[in-house]
């Protein structure tokens, strides 16, 4: 599958998109899959202000 790792702290320039293992849910859990998601300002706000 394909996910945007963040590893450190700063703007966009440290989002990056890697290829991980396709996840398998463990016994009593579901696995959804997401076609769209968001970011809201104030998580982008916290990334750039948190040191």
């Amino acid at each position: 599958m394909r996910a945007v790792q963040i590893t450190r702290f700063g703007g966009p320039e440290v989002l990056d998109v890697v290829d991980l293992p396709d996840l398998r849910p463990s016994e009593g859990q579901k696995l959804y899959e997401v076609s769209a998601a968001g970011v809201n300002f104030a998580d982008t706000h916290h990334r750039l202000s948190s040191n």
